[in-house]
């Protein structure tokens, strides 16, 4: 073959080439925009067309890695961003996915060394630094996770996923006030469009610090937005039930029940307000009930206060002891039983209840004034 040849052939193969890395081009572009639209398995096919022409392609083994993490196959999209990471050390995407499917799969440990690969090469990435916090706050690392969600909010002030983590990690951590200050912020820069899991969040800090009248009104405002959302109901429901207000409560507590009746904790609740009320017949009909699902200490305890509030001491004891054995450090029963005592007239079976507690080595303010006033006599 003459010069000419050798050039033509040459231009072919190189013309070839450019042909299979546009067409490449293409497939990978479309891929990537058909998962966009979440249309998944149309983008999985465009992935697997590029890795059979280039199983190294890291374009392509990222892509599939997406598309079955968007399936929550999350163990066959750690294959393929392993893969890819084999051939390109260090690609920030397929990093960013696996520590992510690790996060998915609650390997939190795992999840966190991937992202600090990943922050080696973007070390101001606010999404990576979120989800890095996330997982520290999962693994229960306080300084941690505090320390980076507050470096999020040095570089965006308003940042709402580090304001709620932070929120949510004060909260883990019976920090209540931190947490409202970091929801409130949330509901001051988001008023017209609140989340109402911020609302329930703030209701619930509430609920904890017990100023129900407050959580009142962020319940109030979640169950305006969406009537059947459970947690708003819930919250209405404890904060009337916090505040004594037991026929209010019973509205919402019904409403749970509307479309969860086999809830043993929903039933027990009520039978709890009809119990307050001194509707003995109401409350044993709820507490049998959750009986009836499954075994319920506060069911069993509900039935022993009402064999207590009618003077049925000794059954009331019964029940009390028998709870005993499956909840023994519970200070409540041993009061229970004490009073029971008490109220026959056998104080010093009630001094031997409470001694009981405490031979367990442990300690409670009410168990030890109690005791007093049986040794010495109530003033």
């Amino acid at each position: 073959m003459d010069k000419f040849g050798n050039l033509h052939a040459e231009s072919e193969v190189q013309t070839a080439n450019y042909e299979a890395e546009r067409e490449i081009s293409e497939l990978s572009k479309k891929g990537y925009q058909l998962l966009k639209e979440n249309r998944v398995a149309e983008a999985a096919e465009c992935f697997l067309s590029i890795l059979e022409r280039e199983p190294e392609n890291n374009y392509a083994l990222v892509g599939m890695g997406d598309t079955r993490r968007k399936q929550h196959q999350y163990k066959t999209a750690i294959s393929y961003y392993i893969t890819c990471l084999e051939h390109h050390p260090g690609n920030n995407y397929a990093l960013f996915g696996l520590a992510d499917c690790h996060k998915a799969l609650k390997q939190y440990n795992q999840a966190i060394s991937i992202w600090e690969k990943y922050l080696l090469y973007d070390n101001a990435n606010i999404t990576v630094l979120t989800r890095v916090a996330d997982a520290y706050r999962k693994v229960r690392d306080y300084i941690k996770s505090e320390e980076i969600y507050k470096r999020v909010l040095e570089m965006e002030e308003n940042n709402a996923y580090a304001l709620i983590g932070l929120g949510h990690l004060y909260y883990d951590f019976r920090e209540y006030s931190a947490a409202l200050t970091c929801w409130e912020k949330i509901l001051n820069v988001t008023r017209e469009h609140v989340d109402i899991r911020v609302l329930t969040s703030l209701g619930n800090c509430h609920r904890k610090l017990k100023t129900f009248e407050k959580g009142l009104s962020y319940f109030e405002m979640a169950y305006r937005a969406q009537p059947d959302n459970f947690y708003a109901l819930f919250g209405l429901a404890d904060c009337y039930r916090g505040l004594n207000r037991q026929e209010e409560s019973l509205k919402f507590w019904g409403k749970i029940l509307e479309t969860d009746p086999g809830n043993k904790l929903i039933l027990t609740r009520i039978g709890d307000a009809y119990r307050t009320m001194e509707e003995y017949e109401e409350a044993e009909s709820f507490y049998q009930k959750a009986l009836n699902i499954k075994m319920d200490i506060y069911a069993v305890l509900g039935l022993a206060l009402i064999n207590k509030a009618k003077g049925n001491y000794a059954e009331a004891i019964a029940s009390l002891k028998g709870l005993l054995k499956s909840d023994p450090k519970n200070h409540r029963l041993y009061y229970e039983i004490a009073e029971c005592y008490e109220k026959m007239g056998n104080i010093p079976s009630a001094i031997g209840a409470l001694t009981d507690f405490q031979k367990l080595g442990m300690r409670d303010v009410q168990i030890n004034q109690y005791l007093e006033e049986l040794r010495h006599g109530r003033n």
